[in-house]
């Protein structure tokens, strides 16, 4: 039962700490359009997606006027896409890959997901297709998102699909030169990927999922920030645990209130809900950084000792409140650290005092990974071979999902700063300390096992 005080903070949360519900992701399965004619699977997917999502966008508004409460963005993410290449050229690829646009921009979403290839034991010859039409399909598409799993804790790391999606990050860099690179914006790089999360670029809809469905991502991280402050302010001397139970107090609200949005959207178009996703996903604007909150917390230099431990707190407290809030939770659920897209962060880049190697130990313990980072466009296919493995040993030793979004920038050097506008924010170059002098281990391919700790049967 809501109390007058739970109304009254949520509107509090709206009006002023940035609450949204960050992203209504309405997953489609592309399976039925598969065919060995390339202009009958073309057609398929387009005709599909605008079929299931004639109404997304018209329901969101609709529900987000009745509560007042923002839908920032309106997304599809689609079953994987290499499922449907297994008798195609690259040439069809692309030109799904197109049609996936055409479509996204037909029922006014802001991207879609799912031009996936899960290859973390092998790559079938559809998943081969769809990895070397990255670098073309992401330079004449607009919307579409590219997500690939590299590794689990029960497969291990497939080390040969990372050496080639490594080669085909750098590719899409040169690609998509006119835009610094920004191909690779739209390309994230996973261990442990989940089937069921709303937020770009690596949303899909896996296997075991319903045919269509709608995934809430709620985000929260300028609500959470203030909820701090009140108790330091309130109680100075406030002490770790007592901030950890105001984070599952403020997360345990705002994941109900997603939930409550996502079902009524879902109800609306007659399809089932899935899952509220409450990660704390920045954006550009001030007040609305993770980072911050390590701020509110005590640690003023984010980078610095400590920093690590904050990071782990927030995700706990946040998967806490938002599990005890709901029985749907799902997704990844936490605090994301996206560089360029976090105002504190990427400031802390710009002020040297937040690392490459510093970010990746962060990476252990938060929701993802490395995300959002800008490279040298100097960079090798060997040290981003090098980034994707480090953190898919991190995910499969952890049993948690780590992902790799990095942009090498054509040109550009460490220091240099760049800004893609709007919710990719800008920041500064950066290297890792020792980029060069793992290339015979990332060159002798193959495949790295699953650690003894996989065998839970």
């Amino acid at each position: 039962m809501l109390t007058e005080h739970d109304v009254l903070s949520t509107i509090r949360m709206v009006r002023e700490e940035n609450l949204d519900v960050r992203a209504v992701t309405l997953g489609i399965n592309l399976n039925g359009c598969s065919t060995p004619d390339p202009d009958a699977l073309v057609d398929g997917v387009y005709r599909r997606i605008v079929e299931k999502a004639a109404n997304l966008v018209r329901f969101c508004d609709e529900v987000s006027a009745k509560y007042g409460l923002p839908i920032v963005n309106k997304r599809i993410a689609v079953s994987p896409v290499s499922q449907l290449l297994e008798r195609h050229s690259v040439e069809t690829a692309i030109r799904v890959c197109q049609a996936l646009d055409r479509a996204a921009e037909a029922v006014c979403v802001d991207i879609l997901g799912g031009y996936t290839a899960l290859v973390q034991k092998g790559m079938t010859p559809g998943e081969r297709t769809l990895i070397e039409s990255i670098p073309r399909a992401l330079a004449v598409t607009n919307r579409v998102c590219s997500s690939f799993n590299v590794g689990t804790t029960k497969a291990g790391i497939n080390v040969d699909a990372v050496r080639l999606i490594a080669r085909k990050i750098i590719e899409t860099s040169a690609s998509t030169k006119s835009q610094h690179g920004f191909g690779c914006a739209k390309i994230v790089v996973f261990a442990n990927q989940p089937e069921d999360n709303p937020f770009m670029a690596g949303a899909m809809l896996g296997a075991g999922e319903p045919e269509c469905v709608i995934n809430v991502g709620v985000s929260g991280p300028g609500v959470v920030k203030r909820a701090i402050e009140r108790l330091t302010r309130l109680e100075p001397g406030a002490s770790l645990d007592e901030i950890a139970e105001e984070i599952k107090h403020t997360a345990f609200r705002v994941t109900r209130t997603g939930e409550l949005i996502g079902r009524e959207v879902a109800s609306r178009l007659d399809i089932p809900f899935g899952v509220v996703d409450l990660s704390l996903a920045p954006t550009p604007k001030v007040g609305d950084s993770v980072g911050e909150i390590y701020q509110a917390m005590g640690v003023k230099t984010i980078g610095a000792p400590g920093t690590t431990a904050a990071v782990m707190l927030l995700n706990d407290a946040v998967k806490k409140g938002g599990s005890f809030a709901s029985s749907a939770v799902g997704g990844l659920s936490g605090a994301f650290i996206p560089v360029m897209e976090d105002q504190a962060l990427s400031k802390a880049v710009r002020d040297g005092t937040l690392t490459l190697e510093k970010l990746e130990a962060m990476t252990a313990v938060c929701s993802v990974g490395l995300d959002m980072i800008l490279l040298p466009g100097d960079t090798t296919e060997e040290t981003v071979a090098g980034i994707i493995l480090d953190e898919s040993a991190i995910g499969i030793t952890s049993r948690k999902t780590t992902g790799v979004r990095v942009i090498p920038v054509q040109g550009g050097k460490p220091g240099d700063y760049f800004d893609f506008g709007g919710l990719f924010g800008s920041g500064v170059i950066t290297s890792p300390k020792a980029p060069l002098g793992a290339e015979g281990f990332v060159r002798r391919g193959g495949h790295i096992p699953a650690p003894l700790h996989s065998l839970m049967n």
